[in-house]
């Protein structure tokens, strides 16, 4: 199975950003996305920097780098931003918007249907892979048997399948809206937001009026409050049709995240619990640990 580290999803200042990427240039990663998925307004990396920046980590490392697009597309510069990484002519796009779909599809590259697009069944992979998608990943509400049953019904209708890449690390990004939360947070307006989730490296936890962790605020995006983490779920990934396990990153200790997923891929056995939840892979409810509902 391959490893792939996702886009970062938080606020990191331009030097924070710069050290990561050197950092993970040096980690047995197979695939590295690059770019800005949650807001435009977050301008510590422009597109001509992400771009150098995939440039000279394609030299560094061994990894394939993908561009990310934004996932919530609301304004013409955004939509001038993301037509332009589309037409990069040089790396592979994750698609996370129709918009971009439709502007990869125009011009008849593949692409990567990322984890924003609704994306449940058979025949809806049909028709992104008409478009030129070539590889998946779920929406992070996604169990095991909801992906098999897909990838079962894209055999049923002679259609091959394309890579499966699957959300197994990290918070779990779980909806986008026009209002910024962080800036709501604060009393500022989302226009007059002064960027202040670059104080807030991963997100703002969300508790419940019980003190419960519910959902960790990141902008305009509302994330799991409990990292998802499926290393002990390794096997029945691979038995799922998973190609690529994805890690999302986080602001300490990645290499060690990295780590010991490499060392499970390579043969050496999972840990039978670890921290986190799991529960959308089980098809219970998403801040579920299995060990919780008896499912181990």
């Amino acid at each position: 199975m391959k490893l792939s580290l996702g886009p970062v999803l938080f606020f990191w200042d331009r030097d924070i950003l710069m050290q990561f990427y050197a950092d993970m240039a040096e980690q047995p990663l197979d695939i590295i996305y690059m770019g800005e998925t949650v807001c435009s307004k977050r301008r510590s990396l422009s597109l001509d920097d992400w771009l150098g920046l995939a440039r000279d980590m394609q030299q560094q490392s061994q990894a394939q780098v993908v561009l990310s697009g934004l996932t919530l597309v609301e304004a013409a510069s955004e939509l001038s931003s993301l037509k332009r990484m589309c037409g990069n002519g040089e790396f592979l796009v994750e698609a996370n918007d129709m918009s971009a779909v439709h502007y990869l599809s125009q011009q008849n590259v593949p692409f990567v249907g990322g984890p924003a697009l609704n994306i449940y069944n058979g025949q809806t992979l049909a028709e992104f892979i008409k478009c030129g998608m070539t590889r998946w990943s779920p929406p992070v509400e996604c169990s095991a048997q909801i992906i098999s049953a897909a990838l079962k019904q894209l055999d049923e209708l002679g259609v091959a399948r394309p890579e499966v890449e699957v959300f197994a690390y990290g918070h779990l990004p779980l909806a986008y809206s026009a209002r910024c939360f962080t800036a709501r947070s604060e009393n500022r307006p989302k226009d007059d937001c002064d960027l202040c989730c670059i104080k807030y490296e991963e997100g703002i936890p969300l508790l419940s009026q019980e003190g419960q962790a519910l959902f960790t605020i990141n902008g305009i995006q509302t994330m799991s409050a409990e990292i998802n983490n499926l290393l002990a779920d390794f096997p029945s990934l691979q038995a799922a049709g998973t190609d690529i396990a994805r890690l999302s990153p986080r602001a300490q200790g990645m290499s060690e995240i990295i780590t010991a997923w490499d060392s499970v891929r390579q043969g050496h056995l999972p840990p039978l619990a670890v921290q986190g939840c799991n529960g959308y892979w089980h098809g219970r409810p998403g801040m579920v640990s299995v060990e919780e509902v008896g499912l181990c």
